[in-house]
Protein backbone atom coordinates (compact mmCIF):
# COMPACT_ATOMS: atom_id res chain seq x y z
CA UNK A 1 0.00 0.00 0.00
CA UNK A 2 1.35 3.41 -0.95
CA UNK A 3 1.67 5.75 2.00
CA UNK A 4 0.43 9.31 1.56
CA UNK A 5 3.43 10.68 3.39
CA UNK A 6 7.16 10.19 3.83
CA UNK A 7 8.96 10.40 7.14
CA UNK A 8 11.54 13.18 7.12
CA UNK A 9 13.75 12.66 10.16
CA UNK A 10 15.84 15.76 10.87
CA UNK A 11 19.24 15.72 12.57
CA UNK A 12 17.88 17.04 15.84
CA UNK A 13 15.05 14.48 15.68
CA UNK A 14 17.62 11.68 15.61
CA UNK A 15 19.46 13.11 18.59
CA UNK A 16 16.19 13.49 20.49
CA UNK A 17 15.37 9.81 19.86
CA UNK A 18 18.85 8.82 21.05
CA UNK A 19 18.37 10.95 24.16
CA UNK A 20 15.05 9.22 24.88
CA UNK A 21 16.74 5.83 24.58
CA UNK A 22 19.50 6.91 26.97
CA UNK A 23 16.93 8.19 29.47
CA UNK A 24 15.05 4.88 29.25
CA UNK A 25 18.28 2.97 29.98
CA UNK A 26 19.04 5.24 32.95
CA UNK A 27 15.54 4.73 34.35
CA UNK A 28 15.94 0.98 33.98
CA UNK A 29 19.29 1.09 35.80
CA UNK A 30 17.94 3.34 38.56
CA UNK A 31 15.01 1.00 39.20
CA UNK A 32 17.40 -1.93 39.63
CA UNK A 33 19.61 -0.33 42.30
CA UNK A 34 18.39 0.87 45.68
CA UNK A 35 21.19 3.40 46.19
CA UNK A 36 20.20 5.07 42.91
CA UNK A 37 16.48 5.09 43.77
CA UNK A 38 17.01 6.72 47.18
CA UNK A 39 17.76 10.30 46.00
CA UNK A 40 14.96 10.17 43.45
CA UNK A 41 12.59 9.21 46.25
CA UNK A 42 13.53 12.46 47.95
CA UNK A 43 12.77 14.31 44.73
CA UNK A 44 9.39 12.57 44.60
CA UNK A 45 8.64 13.75 48.15
CA UNK A 46 8.99 17.40 47.16
CA UNK A 47 5.61 19.01 46.54
CA UNK A 48 7.12 21.85 44.50
CA UNK A 49 9.45 19.54 42.63
CA UNK A 50 6.69 17.17 41.52
CA UNK A 51 4.44 20.06 40.51
CA UNK A 52 7.26 21.46 38.36
CA UNK A 53 7.88 17.98 36.90
CA UNK A 54 4.26 17.76 35.70
CA UNK A 55 4.60 21.11 33.91
CA UNK A 56 7.89 20.04 32.35
CA UNK A 57 6.29 16.79 31.14
CA UNK A 58 3.56 18.82 29.45
CA UNK A 59 6.17 20.92 27.62
CA UNK A 60 8.14 17.80 26.67
CA UNK A 61 4.99 16.16 25.28
CA UNK A 62 4.42 19.14 22.97
CA UNK A 63 8.08 19.09 21.95
CA UNK A 64 7.97 15.37 21.11
CA UNK A 65 4.85 15.86 18.98
CA UNK A 66 6.81 18.50 17.08
CA UNK A 67 9.76 16.11 16.60
CA UNK A 68 8.02 13.61 14.29
CA UNK A 69 8.34 15.16 10.83
CA UNK A 70 7.01 14.03 7.47
CA UNK A 71 6.16 15.30 3.99
CA UNK A 72 2.89 14.75 2.14
CA UNK A 73 2.75 12.85 -1.14
CA UNK A 74 1.93 15.08 -4.13
CA UNK A 75 -0.77 14.06 -6.57
CA UNK A 76 0.85 13.64 -9.99
CA UNK A 77 -1.93 11.51 -11.51
CA UNK A 78 0.00 8.27 -11.04
CA UNK A 79 2.58 9.25 -13.65
CA UNK A 80 6.31 9.10 -13.04
CA UNK A 81 8.06 8.86 -9.70
CA UNK A 82 6.39 9.71 -6.46
CA UNK A 83 7.02 13.29 -5.47
CA UNK A 84 6.65 14.76 -2.02
CA UNK A 85 5.87 18.28 -0.89
CA UNK A 86 8.76 20.55 0.02
CA UNK A 87 6.97 21.64 3.19
CA UNK A 88 7.96 19.54 6.22
CA UNK A 89 5.19 19.09 8.78
CA UNK A 90 5.06 17.49 12.22
CA UNK A 91 2.40 15.79 14.31
CA UNK A 92 1.95 19.06 16.15
CA UNK A 93 1.21 20.78 12.84
CA UNK A 94 -1.47 18.19 12.16
CA UNK A 95 -3.00 18.59 15.61
CA UNK A 96 -2.90 22.38 15.30
CA UNK A 97 -3.95 22.50 11.66
CA UNK A 98 -6.70 25.11 12.29
CA UNK A 99 -4.15 27.44 13.86
CA UNK A 100 -1.65 26.93 11.06
CA UNK A 101 -4.09 27.32 8.19
CA UNK A 102 -6.23 30.24 9.48
CA UNK A 103 -4.11 33.17 8.30
CA UNK A 104 -5.51 36.67 8.53
CA UNK A 105 -4.46 39.74 6.57
CA UNK A 106 -2.34 41.37 9.28
CA UNK A 107 -2.38 42.21 12.99
CA UNK A 108 -5.36 41.41 15.19
CA UNK A 109 -5.57 41.65 18.97
CA UNK A 110 -6.29 38.65 21.23
CA UNK A 111 -9.93 37.50 20.96
CA UNK A 112 -10.61 40.26 18.43
CA UNK A 113 -13.08 40.02 15.57
CA UNK A 114 -11.63 42.94 13.59
CA UNK A 115 -8.21 43.86 12.30
CA UNK A 116 -6.04 46.05 14.48
CA UNK A 117 -5.74 48.87 11.95
CA UNK A 118 -8.37 50.80 10.03
CA UNK A 119 -8.76 50.31 6.30
CA UNK A 120 -10.92 51.74 3.56
CA UNK A 121 -14.03 49.59 3.29
CA UNK A 122 -16.42 49.82 0.36
CA UNK A 123 -20.05 49.49 1.41
CA UNK A 124 -22.71 47.77 -0.78
CA UNK A 125 -23.99 51.13 -2.03
CA UNK A 126 -20.56 52.13 -3.30
CA UNK A 127 -19.79 54.46 -0.38
CA UNK A 128 -16.34 54.13 1.21
CA UNK A 129 -15.60 54.45 4.93
CA UNK A 130 -12.55 54.08 7.18
CA UNK A 131 -13.21 51.34 9.71
CA UNK A 132 -11.81 48.15 11.25
CA UNK A 133 -12.59 45.32 8.80
CA UNK A 134 -13.82 41.95 10.07
CA UNK A 135 -11.37 39.09 10.39
CA UNK A 136 -11.64 36.20 8.00
CA UNK A 137 -11.54 33.55 10.73
CA UNK A 138 -11.38 35.08 14.21
CA UNK A 139 -14.92 35.62 15.48
CA UNK A 140 -16.32 34.99 12.00
CA UNK A 141 -19.26 33.04 13.48
CA UNK A 142 -20.53 36.16 15.26
CA UNK A 143 -23.07 38.41 13.56
CA UNK A 144 -22.57 41.30 15.99
CA UNK A 145 -19.16 40.90 17.68
CA UNK A 146 -19.58 43.90 19.98
CA UNK A 147 -22.68 42.40 21.60
CA UNK A 148 -22.14 38.65 21.22
CA UNK A 149 -18.42 38.18 21.78
CA UNK A 150 -18.38 38.38 25.59
CA UNK A 151 -21.20 35.89 26.09
CA UNK A 152 -19.78 33.57 23.41
CA UNK A 153 -16.36 33.49 25.07
CA UNK A 154 -17.90 32.82 28.48
CA UNK A 155 -20.07 29.95 27.23
CA UNK A 156 -17.23 28.34 25.28
CA UNK A 157 -14.85 28.74 28.24
CA UNK A 158 -17.39 27.14 30.61
CA UNK A 159 -17.87 24.19 28.25
CA UNK A 160 -14.12 23.73 27.78
CA UNK A 161 -13.44 23.88 31.52
CA UNK A 162 -16.24 21.38 32.18
CA UNK A 163 -14.78 18.97 29.63
CA UNK A 164 -11.28 19.44 31.03
CA UNK A 165 -12.49 18.81 34.58
CA UNK A 166 -14.29 15.64 33.47
CA UNK A 167 -11.12 14.35 31.78
CA UNK A 168 -9.05 15.14 34.88
CA UNK A 169 -11.62 13.48 37.17
CA UNK A 170 -11.42 10.26 35.15
CA UNK A 171 -7.61 10.28 35.16
CA UNK A 172 -7.47 11.09 38.88
CA UNK A 173 -9.92 8.28 39.65
CA UNK A 174 -7.81 5.80 37.70
CA UNK A 175 -4.64 7.02 39.43
CA UNK A 176 -6.09 6.74 42.95
CA UNK A 177 -7.57 3.32 42.15
CA UNK A 178 -4.13 2.16 41.06
CA UNK A 179 -2.57 3.57 44.24
CA UNK A 180 -5.20 1.86 46.38
CA UNK A 181 -4.40 -1.44 44.72
CA UNK A 182 -0.66 -0.94 45.23
CA UNK A 183 -1.10 0.09 48.87
CA UNK A 184 -3.63 -2.63 49.64
CA UNK A 185 -6.26 -0.18 50.86
CA UNK A 186 -9.69 0.94 49.77
CA UNK A 187 -10.30 3.74 47.31
CA UNK A 188 -11.52 6.15 50.01
CA UNK A 189 -8.53 5.43 52.24
CA UNK A 190 -6.12 6.06 49.35
CA UNK A 191 -8.00 9.24 48.46
CA UNK A 192 -7.69 10.48 52.05
CA UNK A 193 -3.97 9.74 52.19
CA UNK A 194 -3.38 11.54 48.91
CA UNK A 195 -5.46 14.54 50.02
CA UNK A 196 -3.54 14.79 53.31
CA UNK A 197 -0.16 14.28 51.61
CA UNK A 198 0.63 11.15 53.63
CA UNK A 199 2.60 9.30 50.96
CA UNK A 200 6.25 9.23 50.03
CA UNK A 201 5.39 10.45 46.53
CA UNK A 202 3.78 13.89 46.40
CA UNK A 203 0.67 12.62 44.61
CA UNK A 204 -1.38 15.55 45.83
CA UNK A 205 0.89 18.01 44.03
CA UNK A 206 0.90 15.80 40.94
CA UNK A 207 -2.89 15.60 40.75
CA UNK A 208 -3.49 19.29 41.49
CA UNK A 209 -0.90 20.42 38.94
CA UNK A 210 -2.28 17.96 36.41
CA UNK A 211 -5.71 19.50 36.95
CA UNK A 212 -4.30 22.95 36.27
CA UNK A 213 -2.48 21.80 33.13
CA UNK A 214 -5.51 19.94 31.77
CA UNK A 215 -7.89 22.82 32.49
CA UNK A 216 -5.60 25.39 30.86
CA UNK A 217 -5.03 23.11 27.88
CA UNK A 218 -8.74 22.41 27.51
CA UNK A 219 -9.55 26.12 27.77
CA UNK A 220 -6.97 27.01 25.12
CA UNK A 221 -8.13 24.20 22.82
CA UNK A 222 -11.73 25.30 23.10
CA UNK A 223 -11.07 28.97 22.37
CA UNK A 224 -8.16 28.88 19.89
CA UNK A 225 -10.30 27.64 16.98
CA UNK A 226 -13.06 30.30 16.92
CA UNK A 227 -10.68 33.05 18.13
CA UNK A 228 -7.02 33.99 17.98
CA UNK A 229 -6.38 33.82 21.74
CA UNK A 230 -2.96 35.48 21.42
CA UNK A 231 -3.80 37.54 18.35
CA UNK A 232 -1.99 37.46 15.02
CA UNK A 233 1.35 38.86 13.81
CA UNK A 234 2.22 41.18 10.95
CA UNK A 235 1.48 38.60 8.25
CA UNK A 236 -1.68 37.37 9.97
CA UNK A 237 -0.33 34.11 11.43
CA UNK A 238 -1.64 32.90 14.79
CA UNK A 239 0.73 33.88 17.63
CA UNK A 240 -0.44 31.00 19.84
CA UNK A 241 0.64 28.57 17.12
CA UNK A 242 4.09 30.20 16.97
CA UNK A 243 4.43 29.95 20.76
CA UNK A 244 3.59 26.23 20.68
CA UNK A 245 6.07 25.60 17.84
CA UNK A 246 8.77 27.43 19.79
CA UNK A 247 8.61 24.90 22.64
CA UNK A 248 10.62 22.35 20.66
CA UNK A 249 13.32 24.89 19.86
CA UNK A 250 13.73 25.81 23.53
CA UNK A 251 13.86 22.16 24.62
CA UNK A 252 16.36 21.23 21.91
CA UNK A 253 18.65 24.11 22.88
CA UNK A 254 18.47 23.14 26.55
CA UNK A 255 18.99 19.39 26.16
CA UNK A 256 21.25 18.91 23.13
CA UNK A 257 23.62 21.67 24.25
CA UNK A 258 23.98 19.82 27.54
CA UNK A 259 24.87 16.61 25.70
CA UNK A 260 27.57 18.48 23.80
CA UNK A 261 29.15 20.06 26.88
CA UNK A 262 29.08 16.96 29.12
CA UNK A 263 31.91 15.00 27.40
CA UNK A 264 34.24 18.02 27.53
CA UNK A 265 33.45 18.81 31.15
CA UNK A 266 33.50 15.23 32.42
CA UNK A 267 36.65 14.07 30.67
CA UNK A 268 38.77 17.18 31.07
CA UNK A 269 37.56 18.10 34.56
CA UNK A 270 38.09 14.67 36.13
CA UNK A 271 41.37 14.03 34.32
CA UNK A 272 42.74 17.42 35.38
CA UNK A 273 41.89 16.85 39.04
CA UNK A 274 43.06 13.24 39.12
CA UNK A 275 46.25 13.37 37.02
CA UNK A 276 47.45 16.82 38.18
CA UNK A 277 50.89 17.97 37.04
CA UNK A 278 51.34 19.12 33.46
CA UNK A 279 48.00 17.57 32.42
CA UNK A 280 46.19 19.81 34.89
CA UNK A 281 48.18 22.84 33.70
CA UNK A 282 47.30 22.23 30.05
CA UNK A 283 43.60 21.75 30.73
CA UNK A 284 43.48 24.84 32.94
CA UNK A 285 45.19 26.83 30.21
CA UNK A 286 42.61 25.63 27.64
CA UNK A 287 39.50 26.60 29.60
CA UNK A 288 41.04 29.80 30.95
CA UNK A 289 41.86 30.88 27.39
CA UNK A 290 38.38 29.95 26.23
CA UNK A 291 36.82 31.94 29.07
CA UNK A 292 38.84 35.01 28.10
CA UNK A 293 37.06 35.17 24.71
CA UNK A 294 33.67 36.95 24.86
CA UNK A 295 31.10 34.20 24.40
CA UNK A 296 28.69 36.25 22.31
CA UNK A 297 31.44 37.24 19.86
CA UNK A 298 32.63 33.66 19.51
CA UNK A 299 29.09 32.39 18.92
CA UNK A 300 28.37 35.21 16.46
CA UNK A 301 31.55 34.50 14.48
CA UNK A 302 30.85 30.76 14.29
CA UNK A 303 27.20 31.24 13.29
CA UNK A 304 28.06 33.80 10.60
CA UNK A 305 30.73 31.50 9.14
CA UNK A 306 28.27 28.62 9.07
CA UNK A 307 25.58 30.82 7.53
CA UNK A 308 27.97 31.93 4.79
CA UNK A 309 28.80 28.30 4.03
CA UNK A 310 25.09 27.41 3.75
CA UNK A 311 24.37 30.34 1.44
CA UNK A 312 27.29 29.45 -0.82
CA UNK A 313 26.12 25.82 -1.02
CA UNK A 314 22.32 26.05 -1.41
CA UNK A 315 22.00 22.50 -2.81
CA UNK A 316 23.22 20.90 0.42
CA UNK A 317 19.70 20.81 1.93
CA UNK A 318 16.60 19.76 0.04
CA UNK A 319 14.13 21.59 2.32
CA UNK A 320 14.04 24.82 4.30
CA UNK A 321 13.32 22.80 7.45
CA UNK A 322 16.53 20.78 7.01
CA UNK A 323 18.56 23.96 6.62
CA UNK A 324 17.00 25.55 9.69
CA UNK A 325 17.49 22.35 11.67
CA UNK A 326 21.17 22.22 10.73
CA UNK A 327 21.65 25.77 11.96
CA UNK A 328 19.87 24.86 15.20
CA UNK A 329 22.15 21.87 15.69
CA UNK A 330 25.22 23.99 14.96
CA UNK A 331 24.05 26.54 17.52
CA UNK A 332 23.76 23.73 20.09
CA UNK A 333 27.31 22.64 19.26
CA UNK A 334 28.82 26.09 19.61
CA UNK A 335 26.88 26.77 22.83
CA UNK A 336 28.13 23.46 24.23
CA UNK A 337 31.73 24.23 23.30
CA UNK A 338 31.57 27.64 25.00
CA UNK A 339 29.68 26.58 28.16
CA UNK A 340 31.53 23.49 29.43
CA UNK A 341 34.19 25.39 31.37
CA UNK A 342 32.08 26.09 34.48
CA UNK A 343 31.21 22.43 35.08
CA UNK A 344 34.80 21.46 34.24
CA UNK A 345 36.10 23.64 37.07
CA UNK A 346 33.64 22.13 39.54
CA UNK A 347 34.59 18.58 38.56
CA UNK A 348 38.30 19.39 38.72
CA UNK A 349 37.97 20.65 42.28
CA UNK A 350 35.94 17.61 43.34
CA UNK A 351 38.39 15.23 41.64
CA UNK A 352 41.29 16.91 43.46
CA UNK A 353 39.57 16.19 46.77
CA UNK A 354 38.56 12.62 45.91
CA UNK A 355 42.00 11.67 44.64
CA UNK A 356 43.35 12.09 48.20
CA UNK A 357 40.77 9.76 49.73
CA UNK A 358 42.04 6.54 51.32
CA UNK A 359 40.20 4.19 48.96
CA UNK A 360 41.67 5.98 45.92
CA UNK A 361 45.18 5.75 47.39
CA UNK A 362 44.61 2.07 48.18
CA UNK A 363 43.49 1.39 44.60
CA UNK A 364 46.64 3.05 43.29
CA UNK A 365 48.80 1.00 45.67
CA UNK A 366 47.22 -2.23 44.40
CA UNK A 367 48.03 -1.25 40.82
CA UNK A 368 44.51 -0.52 39.62
CA UNK A 369 44.57 1.29 36.26
CA UNK A 370 43.85 5.01 36.12
CA UNK A 371 40.87 4.50 33.83
CA UNK A 372 39.29 1.99 36.22
CA UNK A 373 39.80 4.32 39.20
CA UNK A 374 38.20 7.19 37.29
CA UNK A 375 35.26 5.16 36.01
CA UNK A 376 34.53 3.11 39.15
CA UNK A 377 35.47 5.42 42.02
CA UNK A 378 35.61 9.07 40.95
CA UNK A 379 32.85 9.35 38.34
CA UNK A 380 30.05 7.87 40.54
CA UNK A 381 31.01 10.26 43.36
CA UNK A 382 30.78 13.37 41.19
CA UNK A 383 27.56 12.34 39.42
CA UNK A 384 25.46 14.47 41.77
CA UNK A 385 27.41 17.57 40.70
CA UNK A 386 26.87 16.70 37.03
CA UNK A 387 23.15 16.17 37.49
CA UNK A 388 22.64 19.35 39.49
CA UNK A 389 24.63 21.44 37.00
CA UNK A 390 22.79 19.98 34.02
CA UNK A 391 19.37 20.76 35.46
CA UNK A 392 20.42 24.25 36.54
CA UNK A 393 22.00 25.06 33.17
CA UNK A 394 18.88 24.06 31.22
CA UNK A 395 16.96 27.23 32.04
CA UNK A 396 20.01 29.38 31.31
CA UNK A 397 20.38 27.85 27.86
CA UNK A 398 16.70 28.46 27.06
CA UNK A 399 17.18 32.12 27.93
CA UNK A 400 20.45 32.22 25.96
CA UNK A 401 18.62 31.21 22.77
CA UNK A 402 16.18 34.08 23.24
CA UNK A 403 19.03 36.58 23.68
CA UNK A 404 21.05 35.27 20.71
CA UNK A 405 18.02 35.22 18.41
CA UNK A 406 17.20 38.74 19.53
CA UNK A 407 20.63 40.00 18.41
CA UNK A 408 20.40 38.03 15.14
CA UNK A 409 22.91 35.20 15.74
CA UNK A 410 20.53 32.57 17.08
CA UNK A 411 18.34 30.11 15.22
CA UNK A 412 17.32 30.55 11.60
CA UNK A 413 14.79 33.37 11.07
CA UNK A 414 12.42 30.88 9.41
CA UNK A 415 12.32 28.69 12.54
CA UNK A 416 9.79 29.42 15.26
CA UNK A 417 11.44 30.31 18.55
CA UNK A 418 10.73 32.60 21.45
CA UNK A 419 13.83 34.59 20.58
CA UNK A 420 12.58 35.22 17.05
CA UNK A 421 9.18 36.18 18.43
CA UNK A 422 10.80 38.72 20.76
CA UNK A 423 12.97 40.00 17.93
CA UNK A 424 9.89 40.47 15.74
CA UNK A 425 8.08 42.26 18.55
CA UNK A 426 10.91 44.78 18.91
CA UNK A 427 9.62 46.99 16.09
CA UNK A 428 5.99 46.32 16.94
CA UNK A 429 6.43 47.90 20.36
CA UNK A 430 7.44 51.17 18.68
CA UNK A 431 4.32 51.52 16.54
CA UNK A 432 1.12 53.27 17.52
CA UNK A 433 -1.01 51.60 18.73
CA UNK A 434 1.39 49.13 20.37
CA UNK A 435 1.29 45.49 19.29
CA UNK A 436 2.10 43.86 22.62
CA UNK A 437 0.67 40.34 22.40
CA UNK A 438 3.52 38.64 20.53
CA UNK A 439 6.01 39.72 23.18
CA UNK A 440 3.57 38.74 25.94
CA UNK A 441 3.02 35.26 24.47
CA UNK A 442 6.75 34.54 24.15
CA UNK A 443 7.38 35.87 27.65
CA UNK A 444 4.56 33.81 29.19
CA UNK A 445 5.63 30.49 27.66
CA UNK A 446 9.32 31.06 28.35
CA UNK A 447 8.61 32.20 31.91
CA UNK A 448 6.57 29.09 32.75
CA UNK A 449 9.18 26.71 31.28
CA UNK A 450 12.15 28.39 32.96
CA UNK A 451 10.34 28.71 36.30
CA UNK A 452 9.35 25.03 36.27
CA UNK A 453 12.91 24.03 35.35
CA UNK A 454 14.37 26.12 38.19
CA UNK A 455 11.95 24.73 40.78
CA UNK A 456 12.66 21.17 39.67
CA UNK A 457 16.39 21.94 39.74
CA UNK A 458 16.09 23.06 43.37
CA UNK A 459 14.38 19.78 44.28
CA UNK A 460 17.09 17.77 42.51
CA UNK A 461 19.84 19.78 44.18
CA UNK A 462 18.38 19.23 47.65
CA UNK A 463 18.05 15.50 47.00
CA UNK A 464 21.45 14.82 45.41
CA UNK A 465 23.75 17.30 47.15
CA UNK A 466 25.41 15.42 50.04
CA UNK A 467 26.02 18.70 51.88
CA UNK A 468 22.28 19.29 52.01
CA UNK A 469 21.99 16.24 54.27
CA UNK A 470 20.14 13.01 53.80
CA UNK A 471 17.58 13.50 56.51
CA UNK A 472 13.88 14.07 55.86
CA UNK A 473 12.13 17.02 57.41
CA UNK A 474 10.11 16.63 60.58
CA UNK A 475 6.96 17.43 58.64
CA UNK A 476 7.51 14.58 56.21
CA UNK A 477 8.38 12.19 59.04
CA UNK A 478 5.18 13.08 60.84
CA UNK A 479 3.16 12.47 57.69
CA UNK A 480 4.81 9.10 57.19
CA UNK A 481 4.03 8.08 60.76
CA UNK A 482 0.39 9.09 60.32
CA UNK A 483 -0.05 7.64 56.87
CA UNK A 484 1.80 4.34 57.23
CA UNK A 485 4.60 5.24 54.83
CA UNK A 486 2.99 3.97 51.65
CA UNK A 487 4.73 4.43 48.32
Amino acid sequence: MMLAFKLDILLTDKLIYVLLAVIALLVWRILRHEHLRAPWRRVAQSQAGMAAAVILIAFVAVGLLDSVHFRHLLDNGGKGERQYASEVLSLLDVAAAPLRERVEKTYSAPFAAQLYAKETIELPGGRQVRDFPRLKYGGAHLKDPERERGDDIQSRAAGSLSLGFAVWAVLATLCISWLARCWGTTFLQALGQVARGESQVAWRAVLLTSALVILVGSLAAGLCVPYHIFGTDKVGQDVFYHALKSIRTGLVIGTLTTLVMLPFALLLGIVAGYMRGWVDDVIQYVYTTLNSIPGVLLIAAAVLIMQGHIESNPDTFDTVAARSDFRLLFLCLILGVTNWTGLCRLLRGEALKLSEMDYIQAARAFGVSHWRIISRHILPNVFHIVLISVVLDFSGLVLAEAVLSYVGVGVDPTMQSWGNMINSARLEMAREPIVWWQLAAAFAFMFVLVLAANIFADAVRDAFDPRAGRRMSAKVLARLRLGGAHE
